[in-house]
């Protein structure tokens, strides 16, 4: 199979750009929320915001960790390696958007810019990611973990697939 190392440069530099906005934004978060210890842990709490914010961290860390080894295998020619390693690189980060629904509006700065850069890759990634990304961010408030566990499970089961 033929790849395009091309493609795959864009997507790590739009990934690392996105990183190093979402760790800044952790950053900042951590510092302000620092002395907040006091349990409570309902959807746009600052514990659920940062937890949010270590998840789409973490999702798109793991992305770039894929995307630069597909391209690591390309450059070195392992074309039996580099086809696995592109399949892993262009699925979805897992966290993002849906890190997202832990954390309180407004979102910060740079938390939506990093979020509209990573939108830009709807077409390098599986699935519906740019539209995943807009819903997210149009959301007008935090919506993970719910308040009656009972009827989100119901939403669950009846939300098409």
């Amino acid at each position: 199979m033929i790849h395009d190392l091309t493609e795959l440069s864009r997507a790590g530099r739009v990934l690392s750009e996105a990183l190093a906005l979402l760790k800044g934004e952790r950053e900042r978060l951590e510092q302000q929320h620092d002395r907040v210890r006091d349990g409570d842990h309902s959807a746009g709490s600052p514990q659920q915001t940062l937890h949010g914010l270590r998840d789409l961290s973490t999702g798109v860390s793991t992305a770039l960790e894929h995307v630069a080894l597909a391209a690591g295998f390309i450059s070195l020619g392992l074309d039996s390696r580099a086809d696995h390693a592109v399949k892993m690189a262009r699925m979805k980060p897992v966290g993002v958007p849906s890190g997202l629904d832990r954390m309180a509006r407004p979102l910060g700065e740079a938390t939506v810019r990093a979020l509209e850069m990573i939108r830009g890759l709807d077409g390098f990634f599986g699935g519906d990611l740019g539209l995943a990304v807009d819903v997210a961010l149009a959301a007008p408030q935090a919506t993970y973990p719910p308040q009656d566990w009972a009827e989100y499970e119901r939403q669950q089961r009846h939300r098409p697939q």
